[in-house]
This record gives C-alpha cells, sequence and structure tokens, in this order.
C-alpha cells in the first residue's frame, strides 16, 4: 500500500489539534460571569453555564473515540474541531455584536454555544486511539505521554495568556483573537492530522483483512475488531476498563478538579493575592502537563502497572500534605504539597493510557472513551464534595476536603494491585500451556 505520513506526522498532528481544541473553552468562564446581571442568571445557572462545555467535552468522548475505530480518527477530529468552531464564533458575534440586545430569553442560545465550544475538549480521547493505533506497543507509552502532557498544558498556558488579553483587547477581541487561534489550529490539523495505515487501506476500499496485513507489513500493531458500537460494546464487557475509568476519574478528573479549585484555595484559605492564587494554580495546571511527558517514557520502561502504583502512592503523599496546611505561613509547605500531587497524577495520568491498550488492545477506541470521558468526570464530582468540607468546617474545610483525594488515591491504588496481579495471573497461565 501507498502510505500516507509516518507515527511523528500522526502524534504531531494529533498533538496540536488536542491543544487548540482544548483552549478553545479558556474564555467561557469569564464570559459566564459577564452574562450574569445581562441574562439575570441565579446562581445554578450560572453553575450550569460554566460546566457546559467541559459536560459536553467529556459526554462526546466516548462515542467520538469509538468512532475511531471504524474511520479512523481524521473525520472524528476534524468534526470535533469544526463544532468548536462554530461554537466560538457564536460567542464572539454575541459578545462583540449583540451583547446589548441579550435577555434572560438569550440564556437557551448561549448555553448551546458553550456547549459547541466545549466540543473541542472530546478531541482528547479521539487522539489518545489515533496515536495508539499508529505506535507500536513498546513506545506507546512515550507518545501518548507527549500527545496527553503537551495538550493538557493549554489551560496553564492560557490561564497565563487571558489575563493579558482581556487588557489588551477587551472580551470581544479576546474572542475573536481566540476564533482565529482556534481556526488556525484546525488547519493545521487538517494538513498535519493522518489516519494510521489500516484506516488509510480501509478507505482506499480494501476489506478488513486486506486492510489489516498491507498495515501490518508497514508496522502497525493494533487493529479494531470492529465498528463503533462494538467497539464500546466490547470495552464496557471488560472489568478491566472499569478499574481504568475509576483510576482516571482520580488522576484526570482530580486535576480539573484541582484546576477549578486552587484558585480559591489559596486566595481565602492561604491569604494569596488574586494574581499570586492564579499563578499558583497554573504552576499545578502545568506541573502536571509537563510531568505527564515524563510519565509516558516511565511506563514503557517500568510497566504501565508499577508506575501508577507509585505515582498514586505520591499523590496521597501530596494529599495528606495539603491536609495539614495552616494559614499564611503554610504557604510554602502548601506550594510543596500541591507539586507533589502535580507529579503523581501527572504520571497517573500517562500510566493509565499506557495500559488502556495493553487492557483491551482491540477496542481500543471504545475503551479510550469510556476511560477517557467517564474520568473526566471527577472534575464534576469533586468540587462540590470540597465545597461540603468548606460549608461544614469553615475555614479549616479548605484543607481538609483533601483527605477526598488521599482516599481517591487509595482506592485507586488497590485497584492498579488489582490490575497487576491479574496480568501476573494471564501470564503465568499462558506460560503454563506453553
Amino acid at each position: 500500500m501507498t502510505e500516507k505520513g509516518n507515527p511523528a506526522r500522526g502524534l504531531a498532528g494529533a498533538t496540536l489539534g488536542f491543544f487548540f481544541g482544548f483552549a478553545a473553552v479558556a474564555l467561557f468562564g469569564t464570559t459566564a460571569q459577564t452574562f450574569r446581571e445581562t441574562l439575570g442568571l441565579n446562581q445554578m445557572t450560572v453553575g450550569l453555564l460554566l460546566a457546559i462545555p467541559s459536560l459536553m467535552g467529556s459526554l462526546l468522548r466516548i462515542p467520538f473515540a469509538a468512532w475511531v475505530d471504524s474511520v479512523g480518527g481524521r473525520t472524528p477530529f476534524l468534526v470535533l474541531l469544526s463544532l468548536s468552531v462554530v461554537g466560538m464564533l457564536g460567542l464572539a458575534v454575541t459578545v462583540s455584536v449583540f451583547s446589548r440586545q441579550l435577555g434572560p430569553s438569550s440564556f437557551p442560545l448561549i448555553l448551546a454555544l458553550g456547549a459547541l465550544c466545549g466540543c473541542g475538549i472530546a478531541t482528547f480521547s479521539v487522539g489518545i486511539s489515533q496515536v495508539s493505533y499508529w505506535f507500536p506497543r513498546a513506545s506507546q507509552g512515550a507518545a501518548l505521554g507527549i500527545y496527553g502532557g503537551v495538550g493538557n498544558l493549554a489551560p496553564g498556558v492560557f490561564t497565563l495568556i487571558l489575563p493579558v488579553a482581556l487588557a489588551a483587547l477587551g472580551l470581544g477581541g479576546a474572542y475573536w483573537a481566540w476564533l482565529l487561534m482556534l481556526v488556525v489550529g484546525a488547519v493545521l490539523y487538517f494538513f498535519l492530522g493522518v489516519n494510521a495505515p489500516y484506516f488509510q487501506a480501509r478507505a482506499q476500499g480494501k476489506t478488513a483483512q486486506q486492510a489489516r496485513q498491507e498495515a501490518a507489513a508497514v508496522g502497525q500493531e493494533m487493529f479494531p475488531s470492529g465498528n463503533a458500537r462494538q467497539s464500546l460494546a466490547t470495552s464496557a464487557g471488560q472489568w478491566r476498563t472499569w478499574l481504568l475509568v475509576i483510576v482516571y476519574f482520580t488522576s484526570f478528573g482530580g486535576f480539573m478538579a484541582m484546576t477549578a479549585w486552587l484558585p480559591s484555595y489559596w486566595r481565602v484559605f492561604l491569604g494569596v493575592s488574586a494574581v499570586g492564587a492564579g499563578i499558583l494554580a497554573a504552576v499545578y495546571s502545568l506541573t502536571t502537563s509537563l510531568v505527564r511527558i515524563a510519565g509516558g517514557s516511565m511506563s514503557d520502561r517500568l510497566g504501565g502497572e508499577r508506575t501508577a502504583m507509585g505515582a498514586l502512592l505520591l499523590m496521597a503523599v501530596g494529599a495528606l500534605m495539603m491536609i495539614f496546611t495552616r494559614g499564611v505561613h503554610g504557604v510554602g509547605f502548601a506550594l510543596a504539597a500541591e507539586l507533589v500531587m502535580a507529579v503523581g497524577m501527572g504520571i497517573t495520568n500517562a500510566a493509565v493510557f499506557k495500559l488502556v491498550p495493553k487492557v483491551v488492545p482491540n477496542a481500543i477506541g471504545g475503551a479510550s472513551g469510556w476511560v477517557g470521558g467517564l474520568g473526566a468526570f471527577g472534575g464534576f464530582a469533586i468540587p462540590p464534595i470540597l465545597s461540603l468540607f468548606v460549608s461544614a468546617e469553615k475555614g479549616r474545610g479548605y484543607a481538609d476536603g483533601f483527605g477526598v483525594f488521599l482516599v481517591l488515591a487509595l482506592v485507586s491504588l488497590a485497584l492498579i494491585v488489582v490490575l497487576d496481579r491479574s496480568r501476573a495471573a494471564r501470564e503465568e497461565k499462558v506460560s503454563r500451556k506453553a
């Protein structure tokens, strides 16, 4: 077959597409607050407006990742980025042109546009599957670590850029700039994004068997066993998939929750200025993302299970340290604890997706969708629980709430031990048969 592209290009395209797709929602939080008075929103509807992009991005990860097993990653990626562009264009026009005409009846429109912007977040699981099919098992951890780590830099990077953009351009101008950035990202993916050889052969009209043989001849090791529905069903039928969902709920869902929670923690509990709190939260986000890159290579060397065990133990230590932070005098200690948690969570994120192709090799798309989509719900489920600690214990609750992360880390550690023992038992069984 005539192969288009190579693994490096497949990785570069997917990483750029995910980075820009994830960055698309950076402005929406600020916009939601400006709509509060204009639309006459209460706190519940403001919360819904803030949550809708991430909620949509998480839900769409499941079907779009499974779709990869039918057509490859290119088409799902372009569809999601295009929907995000439509949402961003609608918000840019609304904020800069029709802002004076907005009223309470405009809420459904703003909610729908926010949901469309969130489609860019769903590119994560699509890219995971696309990259997994390009790379051999031995180097998947490093490739997926680069993909997830660089892509997840977007929230931290744009948290730092956003105040400057708003000051220089205003909200309307910033939205047009973000729209341009998203269009550039979509165009870059259009030219760089390329499917793995198997899907290229299928697009040329080859049968599944022919495509598999031709792709294997040029080095592809992993192949889907069915369409999107079959991929979801196959992966859902594997109990190991659901253990990985829980672990990713802890590490990546926890990452999202921490990113949202830390500004309030630093500002209210430790008395740091608003600017300082934003910087310290960005340090956590950037550290977690950068460490994820190294975590991928570590998973290749040590194995996903062992890497995840060590990382979750580190996360538990960091959470325990956060519980013992005290007032303004605990700023240095809290920063150290935050960084320990960041390292543990970042490495765990990488290790989980090293394990996905290993645990469900014949339905990577479906498994990536379940793990990436449902795991991300930690970003919605954890903050309300942390708020309960603050409401019940007032100031002290900001520290005690990190007990949630401690429990999640220990439970996830136990689940990884189960996975590791299951793998060892399977290998021993195979060895006996041989």
